[in-house]
């Protein structure tokens, strides 16, 4: 792979002073970029739709370059002195989108380096974080060149601000191609030079990706090009394609359309940009459960309205759906708990003989019919529906500022009263008690610190996530209630004893 500019002085290049260095701010009804005229990179984005957490009079900022953060979309040539990102750039064009107007198109030029001039034109349309770039290469040279672009996206490896500690997202770049599909580069992994991914590919694209939110570099379907990731500086990572422009005879020029993507990870909007470009809003190994629940959870959103509701009837469904499940699984644990008196009557008859008190208790299980895993086997078979609707829960930028009852304004972040963690933490312990207490007292007890732990984590997950869990709680310890009644066993709270 032809080495990239690492950022020194370009080799003939005229002096910067002849072009006065400036930064160009660009307003659609989306998005507000910030252009620097130093390689007509983009050095800033704005969201004007999606703000801040926490402040809704601040748009939301993914692009940066401040002292909190440096991340770029930069492109240029190499094969030469060619121009690059680092050179000196005219800009022409409108900084604002117009009234009744669909286009916004700005232009940078180069002045002549190696025999070439580049000629960058952005062309923003109304309504789309997608932004049409056309790199033209114009020979103004005596011989023929052969250059190659390549487009980058380069971010410092920090974590964005006000990630949780308590869950974990990806942050980094991300390759794909119809070959390897989607692949993630953890900055580590650069730092060792042990990054995995294609190299070469005849399709793909290149991202950066964080929670919520991307950024892409997209090639015309079907350009051959190579795929690089790369240490920059002390905590600086570039992650580009490089693509062959053609050769140029002298007088001539050529053209490459790409594309650059600087948006929310909307996955039906990813969908219609580029194949796989959804797949930046990363559920991880369950995407194949992960993608039908988000279809189902947009349509019941689109039905009522509010994403809090639609949360509650998604799980609704699904209790629905897994009914007979569940209700195998109820009917085994009241079983047990009808047969609890004479366990532990044997128990305490046989504690001074484990052997024949096990013989005893196997014995009993075959003739009351009772599996002592029938209960555990049906909810376990569940577990990866309700993890998929878990990320897909965490990673749905829809869920940002959007509100439920009352207190809830932001199902994205924590309850602010912790209201709901509470009534979470109550409906997880009133479960566990409806459940049969394990004959062994140090599984007893371990039965209720488990849940005890688990609801801790949950004061400080967002809202939705919350909310979820709360109405499956709800629902299973009624499904429970209502299963144990019709067997004859009267549900009965099995309280802990730590004696």
């Amino acid at each position: 792979m032809p080495a990239l500019p690492a950022g020194g002085p370009i080799p003939g290049a005229p002096d910067a002073a002849a072009i006065p260095r400036e930064r160009i701010e660009v307003t659609t009804d989306v998005l507000k970029l910030v252009f620097d005229t130093e390689g007509g990179s983009v050095i800033r984005s704005e969201f004007l739709r999606h703000h801040e957490q926490g402040h809704a009079d601040r748009p939301f900022v993914l692009l940066d370059t401040s002292a909190d953060r440096v991340y770029q979309a930069q492109s240029g040539l190499i094969g030469g002195p060619f121009p690059n990102h680092k050179a000196a750039m005219k800009f022409s064009g409108e900084r604002q989108l117009a009234d009744g107007t669909n286009e916004l198109v700005l232009r940078f030029e180069s002045p002549e380096m190696g025999g070439v001039r580049l000629v960058k034109t952005y062309t923003l349309k109304r309504g789309a974080y997608v932004v049409d770039v056309r790199h033209e290469v114009i020979n103004a040279g005596g011989q023929a060149v052969n250059p190659q672009l390549y487009v980058q996206l380069v971010r410092d490896g920090n974590k964005p601000a006000g990630e949780s500690s308590f869950y974990s997202t990806f942050t980094g770049p991300a390759f794909y191609t119809e070959a390897k599909k989607f692949q993630k580069v953890d900055f580590s992994d650069i730092e060792k030079g042990k990054a995995d991914f294609v190299t070469a590919s005849p399709d793909g694209w290149v991202a950066m990706v964080q929670h919520y939110f991307a950024s892409a570099w997209l090639l015309p379907t079907g350009t051959a090009h190579d795929n690089f990731a790369r240490k920059v500086d002390s905590n600086l990572y570039a992650a580009g394609m490089i693509a062959p422009v053609g050769e140029v005879a002298p007088g001539a020029s050529r053209a490459v359309a790409t594309r650059l993507f600087v948006g929310p990870q909307e996955e039906k909007m990813l969908e219609g940009v580029a194949p796989g470009l959804e797949l930046v809003k990363d559920y991880g190994w369950l995407t194949i459960l992960s993608k039908p629940l988000y279809w189902l959870l947009d349509q019941l959103h689109g039905f009522i309205g509010n994403w809090g509701w639609a949360i509650v009837a998604l799980v609704v469904l699904l209790k629905i759906a897994f009914y007979w499940l569940n209700a195998k699984a109820y009917a085994s644990m009241a079983k047990m708990k009808a047969i609890s008196p004479k366990v532990t009557a044997l128990r305490e008859r046989l504690k001074d003989s484990p052997q024949q008190m096990q013989m005893e208790m196997m014995r009993i299980y075959r003739e009351e019919k009772v599996n002592p895993m029938g209960g555990c086997l049906p909810i376990m078979i569940q577990i990866p529906v309700f993890i998929a609707l878990y990320w897909v829960l965490l990673s749905s930028v829809e869920m940002r500022g959007a509100p439920w009852i009352l207190w809830i304004k932001d199902l994205s972040v924590r309850d602010p009263y912790f209201i709901l963690p509470v009534v979470m933490t109550m409906s997880t312990l009133l479960q566990t008690a409806l459940n049969p207490a394990p004959p062994d007292p140090m599984q007893a007890k371990l039965m209720w610190f488990m849940p005890l732990a688990f609801s801790v984590m949950f004061f400080f997950f967002p809202a939705g996530l919350v909310l979820y869990w709360i109405t499956n709680n709800i629902l299973s310890i009624a499904q429970q209630w209502i299963i144990n009644t019709r067997m004859g066993v009267p549900p009965q709270f099995n309280l802990p004893k730590f004696s």
